[in-house]
């Protein structure tokens, strides 16, 4: 396999085409490729850390990659939907997974799509400009770390989970912890974030796949019935 972070990182000490071609046992015309395509996706040495090997060779060559025997996503069309309003990874993923169900292919799982587009997008420096209007969706889910707080009769360290709620144009937010993650502590979050913000935006999406929800969508079209009462009650409020 061409050592392609090591082309990158002797062109970034200033070594000639041919002195790295030598090093890394490969043709001039190769380095002169490797660097030029680097080149037109903004790639410089040094590379983010979570960049691996597989990452680097799909963004450089992606007609070679290949990620196991999973169907590679397209980031640039990712980049492009996620600048349209309304539009999420979760969404785009099932978009993507439909369509390996018609080709016949297998599909990267929900938070292998989520980082394989994340890498993209902090190695290519891909920048957007996403229209968003005041007060139209809110961005929730629970903080991956948690909190805890010590039981008075016990003195047994009790987790607590951290709900957090912002507003996708003005960033304002809301956090709140809870003892559970259930639907109850889900909704209740919710209607508490409500409160706090004076008013219902039109749309509630989670930032990551979360069972509870069961629905890349938002909330409205969840299949569970506690969660499909919930928004008209929030409606007679």
């Amino acid at each position: 396999m061409t050592k392609y972070r090591e082309i990158l990182r002797l062109s970034g000490m200033g070594l000639s085409q041919r002195s790295i071609a030598s090093s890394c046992q490969c043709s001039r015309n190769t380095v002169s490729e490797v660097l030029k395509r680097a080149k037109e996706k903004d790639l410089s040495w040094p590379l983010p850390e979570d960049v691996a090997d597989a990452d680097l060779q799909y963004l450089l060559f992606p007609e070679k990659a290949q990620v196991s025997s999973r169907k590679i996503p397209d980031c640039e069309y990712i980049h492009r939907e996620l600048a349209k309003s309304g539009v999420t990874l979760s969404l785009l993923w099932s978009e993507y997974c439909e369509m390996c169900r018609l080709s016949q292919e297998i599909p990267l799982k929900y938070t292998q799509f989520c980082n394989y587009y994340r890498k993209y997008a902090a190695t290519t420096k891909a920048t957007m400009h996403i229209q968003r209007k005041p007060g139209e969706q809110m961005e929730v889910d629970w903080a991956g770390q948690t909190a805890s707080l010590v039981d008075a009769e016990t003195g047994e360290l009790v987790p607590v989970y951290i709900f957090v709620a912002a507003l996708s144009c003005s960033q304002y937010a809301y956090v709140e912890g809870f003892l559970s993650q259930n639907q109850e502590s889900w909704i209740a979050a919710h209607n508490n974030a409500f409160t706090h913000f004076g008013g219902v935006p039109k749309f509630s999406y989670p930032t990551t796949s979360r069972p509870v929800l069961n629905n890349p969508h938002g909330i409205p079209l969840s299949s569970t019935k506690p969660i499909m009462k919930w928004p008209s009650t929030m409606a007679r409020q």
